[in-house]
């Protein structure tokens, strides 16, 4: 029999069928029922009931490599040491179950280390967007009413000024300054811990003893929202573990699929490698790739700022198996003049979502990446990252999905009155599952206007197919992301609204290749009024973050289209700027 006809026939199983076996009594990813806050929904049985018990499972893999930064390395060991011993100096400092710490810092070792460290003395751990200006961490900084923060020395410097303004803020650690500040609120994070290169002197340091539960809140992690100030998605234990059981379905679900077993779980396989790419202030750094690499016993390798270069370096270096995070670090991987010249053979998975990716994308990793399982898929900070993925035969045979729940999520399409929509037809997505925060930090209204019964209303228009898999038709919120950067376009106009030349103001997405789509700024001024498109964008780069700065102004030469109540039209503007008829 030839190999072609020996073959399953592909798919193998539906996705329902697939769901089924994987999920079953007595298996790894069995599924039951469970109480949620009040609210009934699935839930995965054998999940680790809290994060403490995730730290403790990766004492198993202790002597593996698990945290590269240039010429910086820690065993999985080294770094748990290190946790522990920051976790009892929290307590130490005064901190009590449910106490806010915040974290403002780049991809550095001490980020995971802060991180445990706050969660294994029972805090809620406040990490905040490092590109955010010093007015931006400010309000992170007061809303969450964090008593410590714990930052490098860069984001330390953008937020001096600001600090005297957050009332509740007692102690601050500063890593990586190479002199003492004076502020008497300040320590240096390596008089509690040391440098990476200390970590191995520390030996076995138990972490502090704390009763912790599945749906204590765990994290605050904001989220832009489409008009005032960002908004603080509250995240528990299980909402974090569920979404690393999510991914463990999806892979395996792929392997029923194509008509094969999955692999059983052995902590004595090779070690895969993570090449990581997004901040691990994103849902998707921490929740996808540092906490389950932990776990797992996996190594993260992390760059100072993506540079394509130099991951290609690190992937030959490392054996980098993983790589990914949005389209365009994929496609600047292969359109590198040099990829030929480095040896890319350990590649065996290249994930992305985040921003739209061109349904080209897989077709040309698999050629690049013969032995790669390329996948995609959609999430929010709502959902503690991803909450639908496509993976395997089903991304290449639907790319232009984002995928399917995992055995314990829920989708369903929804009108502007709150009826279900029957497949195929197009309508808000709404999503429910363990994986759901249970809403937002001190923010009742918002809270009750997201949050329905278990159910997240994405603000995403969306369709789903008769197998069930989810496609993502446009963004109800007048928003676009920017390489996975979420820009709310009112946030834009408010800042370019505040020049004084200014009269008619819209942000619209541009599109591009890699990016997906970036800012793009279409003003009327008043008459008889000047202004130039650098002068506009360096007074937008004085308010907000150098990712929500328009990379081009358009100057319109009348005021902007708008509709009967006074609205601009974007998509007649937009249609005006691809065949302008002026």
């Amino acid at each position: 029999m030839s190999e072609a006809a020996a073959k399953p026939a592909y798919p193998a199983m539906t996705i329902e069928q697939a769901h089924a076996l994987l999920t079953a009594p007595g298996t790894m990813l069995e599924v039951g029922e469970g109480d949620v806050r009040g609210i009934r929904m699935k839930v995965w049985k054998n999940a680790p009931p809290t994060l403490r018990e995730v730290f403790a499972i990766s004492a198993m893999f202790a002597g593996r490599d698990y945290l590269v930064h240039e010429n910086e390395r820690a065993t999985i060991g080294q770094f748990r040491a290190a946790a522990a011993k920051f976790a009892h100096q929290l307590i130490a400092d005064g901190v009590k179950p449910g106490d806010r710490v915040a974290l403002i810092m780049r991809n550095l070792p001490e980020w995971p280390v802060a991180f445990f460290g706050a969660v294994l003395a029972g805090a809620i751990i406040t990490p905040l967007n490092a590109w955010w200006t010093g007015s931006e961490l400010e309000y992170g900084l007061t809303n969450s009413g964090s008593s410590i923060a714990v930052m490098d020395v860069e984001r330390y410097e953008r937020v001096r000024e600001h600090l005297d303004k957050c009332p509740d803020l007692r102690k601050i650690y500063v890593s990586r300054s190479r002199e003492e500040i004076a502020d008497p609120r300040v320590s240096r994070m390596e008089s509690v811990v040391g440098t990476t290169a200390d970590w191995a002197a520390f030996g076995d340091v138990a972490p502090p003893d704390l009763p912790m539960g599945p749906d204590d809140d765990v994290a605050i992690f904001y989220t832009s929202g489409t008009t005032g100030h960002p908004k603080g998605a509250v995240i528990s234990h299980r909402n974090i573990i569920s979404n690393m059981f999510n991914s463990a379905s999806s892979q395996a679900r792929a392997f029923l699929r194509r008509g094969e077993a999955p692999p059983a779980p052995d902590p004595t396989a090779p070690q895969k490698a993570f090449l990581i790419s997004v901040p691990f202030f994103h849902a998707t750094g921490c929740f996808a790739i540092m906490i389950p690499s932990l776990m797992a016993g996996n190594k993260v390798v992390m760059q100072r700022r993506w540079d394509c270069d130099q991951a290609l370096e690190l992937m030959q270096r490392e054996r980098v198996t993983h790589f990914g995070g949005v389209p365009t670090i994929a496609w600047q991987v292969l359109e590198h003049p040099r990829i030929d010249e480095f040896d890319l053979s350990s590649i065996e998975g290249v994930a992305y979502g985040g921003a739209p990716a061109a349904p080209e994308l897989v077709k040309q990793l698999k050629a690049r990446f013969p032995k790669s399982s390329p996948s995609q898929g959609w999430g929010m900070t709502e959902t503690s990252a991803t909450a639908v993925s496509n993976t395997g035969e089903d991304y290449e045979a639907k790319p232009a999905s984002t995928g399917v729940p995992s055995a314990t999520g829920e989708v369903k399409i929804v009108d502007d009155k709150g009826n279900e929509l029957p497949r195929g037809e197009v309508g808000e997505l709404w999503y429910k599952g363990p994986i759901v925060v249970r809403g937002y930090w001190q923010n009742e209204q918002a809270t009750a206007e997201t949050f329905i019964d278990g159910w997240v209303k994405t603000g995403d228009l969306a369709k789903i197919d008769d197998e069930g898999f989810v496609y993502i038709v446009d963004r109800a919120k007048d928003m676009l992301i920017r390489g996975g950067e979420n820009i709310y376009c009112v946030e834009v106009e408010n800042a370019l609204y505040d020049h004084a030349a200014v009269m008619d103001a819209a942000v619209i997405g541009k599109p591009h290749q890699t990016l997906g789509e970036e800012p793009l700024a279409v003003v009327y001024l008043k008459p008889g009024m000047s202004a130039t498109s650098d002068e506009l964008r360096h007074f937008v780069a004085q308010k907000l973050a150098a990712f929500k700065v328009p990379v081009e102004v358009i100057f319109w030469p009348e005021t902007l289209p708008r509709n009967a109540n006074g609205k601009i039209m974007k998509k007649e503007l937009k249609k005006q700027i691809e065949a302008p008829a002026f």
